[in-house]
């Protein structure tokens, strides 16, 4: 299992770099991040959450099998919005309500070099989200109204401290 990054770590405010090449080295990152993913019981991974800076996240939801994309681009997202409890391997332990299209297109490299576009609705689409924002330095909680970012943030800060 790769170790976690967690909050309060500045790499997790950093934007990712492009995967130049998917080669070898690659295939094992996402390979690794899949098996952390799993162990740690979440449905998402990103780079930065492994210490890599790089645009690569992993997802597994439900009993699907997990999928790696690289330099991913959501190219369209639905009007329509919900609410859903999210919360993040890096900020262990606390939960908001986001509030994000329910679904969307993305654009990205698999782990055989070919290039996708993909529809995804539901949650799948929430985690694609969610993990996307890990590339571009953002996390769940920012989407909360000034007051719930400090309640979860000081949440938090109680949880590590015990």
């Amino acid at each position: 299992m790769l170790d976690l990054v967690l909050l309060p770590d500045d790499r997790l405010h950093q934007t990712s770099m492009t995967v130049e090449i998917i080669d070898g080295t690659i295939v094992d990152l996402a390979q690794h991040m899949i098996q952390t993913m799993i162990d740690a019981k979440g449905i998402g991974l990103a780079g930065v959450q492994v210490g890599k800076l790089l645009r690569i996240f992993v997802v597994q939801v439900g009993d699907s099998e997990p999928q790696a994309f690289i330099n991913p681009e959501i190219t369209g997202t639905s009007e329509e919005t919900g609410d859903y409890e999210e919360g993040c391997l890096s900020i262990p332990g606390v939960y908001a309500d986001v509030v994000r299209p329910l679904a969307l297109q993305i654009s990205y490299w698999n782990l055989q070099g070919k290039h996708i576009i993909q529809e995804a609705d539901g949650l799948l689409a929430r985690v694609i989200q969610h993990e996307n924002d890990h590339l571009n330095g953002k996390l769940f909680y920012e989407y909360l109204k000034p007051g719930g970012q400090k309640r979860l943030l000081k949440l938090y800060e109680k949880r590590m401290q015990t």
